[in-house]
């Protein structure tokens, strides 16, 4: 079916990032797979292409474009060569960037949007906690003031880019009495005493992602580091959600599109019995219900698009993109690589790579029984 979310404009950067990938990204595969992380030099060359600033204002480096669209064909295109390209580059340009050029000062974006924009900075987000999970309210990491600065302390974990982040947005508890109304937002930037990273966590999946624990011990926060309001943390963090939400729908749609159209390939190639496999009636059937799946979860994702482009997408249109789209890639992919047989199992094979890649799209930016849970308070419950 015809997609009618995007325009020949949409489309013109679809190929920009396309070229980008296939000279960038897909040479470099096993590299970056080894390394747990993308080079600098990626970071840079994709600021040269314009793809890390397309929501920044021009006057900070950016594109200017206030048009989500743009910035979900550049997550597809991501999407398709891994799942972890898309959650790097995504976290930097479409979750944390938002937050300065939304709440920032004019000092603030002056001072770090610029070299957002040409990947000089590498930007994260430390919400989650070794003990907290996707319960935001429970923060644990405290600042307390000490003048006009800020003092932090405590520890985060699973946070993209947080190996080589030059900027980390750090959510902290600065009254506690507060709970939830008491969180403040802090750049904490690479080099300040006391802010130390952990190990490349080694993960299960998306191994290409720069994934670390971080650690605060006295970190003496400036004042002009705060993002946003004091104490107003839980909320400007309720605010961003949404779009981080989508942007995993899309990720995780593109991607399960990507493997399935793979897998198709292979199932027409690959003999048994004197005959294709994906001729056998169970084959063909299940390659029918994964295609229609996908084509109409595509739908539900692409108006929830369409409607963040002009700034009416809801929390829980957002939550309900999230979950599903993350179960019908989990749920796709592992009956892809059955259609495979032994070879999906066989690491060499993107089927095998992408198979494990998705297992962890169900548990983060909020797992899908959060997201069921905020779905289930809208229906009044």
């Amino acid at each position: 079916m015809r997609r009618a979310v995007f325009t020949e404009d949409h489309e013109a950067l679809r190929r920009t990032a396309h070229e980008f990938v296939q000279r960038s990204l897909v040479p470099r595969a096993e590299e970056f797979l080894e390394q747990h992380a993308m080079g600098r030099d990626v970071w840079l060359e994709a600021g040269k292409q314009g793809l890390l600033g397309l929501n920044i204002p021009e006057e900070y480096g950016g594109a200017g474009v206030d048009d989500y669209r743009f910035t979900a064909v550049v997550s597809e295109e991501m999407s398709k060569f891994a799942a972890a390209a898309s959650s790097n580059f995504g976290i930097h340009a479409s979750v944390v960037a938002p937050y300065l050029v939304e709440l920032g000062t004019e000092e603030q974006k002056q001072r770090w949007l610029p070299r957002f924009c040409t990947g000089e900075i590498i930007a994260g987000i430390a919400m989650t906690e070794p003990s907290g999970g996707s319960d935001l309210a429970a923060l644990t990491t405290t600042a307390v003031r000490d003048g006009e600065d800020w003092i932090l302390n405590g520890s985060k974990t699973f946070i993209t880019n947080g190996y080589q982040g030059d900027f980390i947005l750090v959510a902290a508890r600065t009254a506690p009495e507060k709970r939830a109304k008491g969180i403040t937002l802090f750049a904490v930037e690479a080099g300040m005493p006391g802010f130390e990273r952990g190990r490349k966590l080694d993960k299960v999946g998306q191994l290409e992602s720069d994934t670390a624990e971080l650690f605060f011990r006295d970190v003496r926060v400036p004042a002009e580091n705060v993002v946003g309001e004091v104490d107003r943390g839980f909320i400007h963090m309720m605010e961003q959600l949404p779009q981080e939400r989508v942007g995993a729908a899309v990720s995780n749609t593109a991607n399960a599109v990507q493997i399935f159209e793979e897998t198709l390939a292979y199932v027409k190639e690959r003999q048994a019995f004197g005959q294709p496999i994906g001729t056998f009636q169970h084959n063909k059937f299940k390659l029918a219900e994964m295609v229609t799946t996908l084509e109409v979860t595509r739908a539900y994702v692409d108006d929830c698009v369409a409607a963040h482009a002009v700034h009416e997408l809801t929390a829980v249109d957002a939550a309900k993109a999230k979950w599903w789209s993350a179960q019908v890639q989990n749920d796709v992919i592992d009956q892809c690589v059955q259609l495979y047989g032994g070879y999906g199992y066989m690491n060499e094979y993107r089927v095998a790579r992408a198979w494990r890649d998705a297992r962890v799209t169900k548990i983060w930016a909020g797992s899908n029984e959060i997201m069921k849970e905020l779905i289930g308070r809208d229906l009044g419950l």
